[in-house]
């Protein structure tokens, strides 16, 4: 299954908000439903809408052939969501081939290429990290989604996941929920159930209690942001598992394709945090008319992370290779 794809002229993408009941595949044809589908959390996971924004670029230039009507769909799909810079990233890689859209496509389609192998490769070193650290039958705690959902196939950190059970050296997964619209919960769940791998479901605060038991042997995750001093900008509450692995001195490990580290953005202070809004977390659970801090992403501190794994190298501290201090 690939989360995402170019079929037949338009994109197709499994719908997430659908999962884990339906397994629903959306044909858009125009550049507003790909917008919306970002925006909407329909392809959500770094990897996954870097190529979206690629291949809404290619899509673009499908359906506008007036050079301004072109620029203002670029935009709209550059700045669908603010966090991850794979977006903005994959966007402005094809918009640089534009008008042409046979050239478009090709780039948005070696975008989307680049993302599979670096899901194989990201799976080896991350398993080989693993095991040097924590031996056979590691126990792991995961946060949010980060498998074939969050990418194009495999994942980032649930690739590593996929490749201890098949070398079967895991000795485990707790999936956090992933409050307030539960990737954990709907999507990591669904996607251990299919792969055959047992696991468990915790609520998020439980996660560094769980570690101080002992019930964790490391925290493995993703990220949508790496910075150039190391920070990592993910899933909120990321920085908590960060936390409770210091405290329970067991490693913290991020795993993301090289395209997600940004040499640009200094560090966590310097990104932009997605806030959704009110309505994901009062709901209908809250008094009519509360107000609610929604941040979509928070900033776990290059202090606090183990290695930081991608599909060309494995690193601890200053992502730019610069001493760290």
């Amino acid at each position: 299954m690939r989360t995402i794809d170019w079929i037949d002229g338009a994109v197709v993408l499994v719908d997430q908000t659908r999962l884990p009941g339906e397994e629903v595949y959306l044909r858009l044809d125009t550049v507003a439903e790909l917008v919306e589908a970002i925006q909407r959390l329909r392809v959500r996971g770094a990897p996954a809408i870097g190529v979206a924004g690629a291949l809404g670029v290619a899509l673009a230039a499908k359906q506008y052939a007036d050079p301004a009507e072109l620029a203002a769909a670029v935009h709209l799909l550059e700045t669908a969501r603010p966090t991850a810079v794979n977006l903005a990233r994959g966007v402005r890689r094809v918009a640089a081939l534009l008008p042409s859209f046979d050239a478009a496509l090709g780039e948005a389609l070696r975008i989307r290429d680049e993302e599979i192998a670096s899901s194989k490769a990201m799976a080896r070193l991350g398993a080989d990290l693993v095991e040097k650290l924590c031996g056979a039958d590691a126990r792991l705690l995961t946060h949010c989604n980060t498998g074939g959902l969050a990418t194009v196939v495999e994942g980032t950190a649930l690739s590593v996941v996929f490749e201890l059970y098949r070398r079967e050296s895991l000795g485990g997964v707790i999936a956090s929920e992933t409050r307030p619209l539960l990737q954990g919960a709907r999507l990591t769940t669904w996607e251990l159930r299919r792969a055959g791998i047992a696991h468990r479901l915790a609520v998020d605060s439980a996660g560094p209690f769980l570690m101080a038991r002992g019930e964790v042997d490391a925290v493995i995750l993703g990220a949508d942001r790496i910075c150039a001093n190391g920070d990592v900008v993910n899933k909120v509450g990321s920085y908590a598992h960060a936390l409770g692995a210091k405290a329970a001195g067991i490693p913290f490990i991020c795993v993301a394709p090289e395209s997600t580290v940004d040499l640009s953005t200094p560090s966590g202070a310097d990104v932009e945090i997605e806030d959704r809004g009110s309505a994901e977390v009062a709901g209908t659970t809250a008094p009519e008319g509360t107000e609610a801090i929604n941040p979509a992403f928070d900033v776990t501190p290059a202090h606090l992370v183990t290695a930081i794994v991608t599909d060309e190298r494995v690193f601890s501290g200053r992502a730019d290779g610069a001493p760290a201090g």
